[in-house]
């Protein structure tokens, strides 16, 4: 019986930028696959080509060299079945939680059911927004943004989640609680995630593998399973596997910049 295709595959990568400055190469035959409802976390200095990653994997970017594939298809075009989560949330500011959170469905095919409406509550239970779904942008915090920007991306049901720096721009408390947030989600909604990041922390808690590039262009350095059990939550951090584990990545970044 032949095995199913891994849901992502990174072959023999290759990106060069053309730009006004010059030629930059942001990455260098990277490979490695990411299995289906696996949570793999991309650390690596900033410049390496880890937005880059995930570009070419939502079909906005074609590779300069070597191939993205999705289920063993080459990527040519976006994919409905992949959704993307930003550093910062991107919310309509003029619509509410509920219809910032149905955008994708109304765009997709220019009304709404039930059925999305459905979704969309269900959404916003499991991200805690409950009494919120009337409430524009600019009268939520920061995390419950972000929180709507999770709910969006989950709301066509991608097989495949793309996160690019999902919690930068938050405070560390709420980051530390979106964390725990999102990894309660991936517990009762398994999804392939590809995690940027640049929190050794983070990684390790959310992660089952984190893969580590160099510095430009980026090269793979180090794909290492996280053996911590799941579900994970706010034990998982004091535990002291997490800070072994934690502290063997910062250790490696650290060599790799020096």
């Amino acid at each position: 019986m032949a095995l199913d295709p891994p849901a992502v595959s990174f072959r023999g990568l290759g990106q060069v930028f053309e730009t006004r400055g010059g030629r930059v190469e942001a990455l260098r035959e990277v490979s490695f696959d990411v299995a289906r409802h696996e949570f793999v976390a991309i650390l690596g200095p900033s410049g390496c080509g880890k937005s880059t990653l995930l570009r070419m994997v939502a079909g906005l970017l074609k590779p300069t060299r070597g191939r993205v594939s999705v289920f063993g298809l080459p990527v040519t075009e976006p994919r409905d079945d992949v959704g993307i989560v930003f550093q910062k949330p991107t919310l309509l500011p003029w619509a509410s939680v509920e219809d910032n959170i149905l955008f994708p469905a109304r765009h997709k095919r220019g009304s709404v059911t039930q059925q999305d409406r459905a979704r969309a509550a269900e959404l916003i239970a499991m991200t805690g927004l409950q009494g919120f779904e009337k409430r524009l942008p600019d009268e939520l915090s920061g995390g419950m943004q972000q929180r709507v920007g999770i709910a969006r991306a989950l709301h066509m049901d991608p097989d495949i989640l793309l996160m690019d720096e999902p919690f930068s721009a938050l405070d560390a408390l709420t980051r530390e609680e979106m964390g725990f947030e999102l990894s309660r989600i991936f517990e009762a909604r398994r999804k392939t995630v590809l995690f940027i990041t640049h929190s050794v922390s983070e990684a390790a808690i959310l992660a089952d593998r984190v893969v580590v590039l160099t510095g430009r262009p980026g090269t793979l350095a180090a794909d290492m399973p996280v053996s911590l059990p799941r579900p994970r939550g706010i034990e998982t951090a004091s535990m002291g596997a997490t800070h072994e584990f934690a502290g063997h990545l910062r250790s490696l970044l650290l060599r790799r910049a020096a």
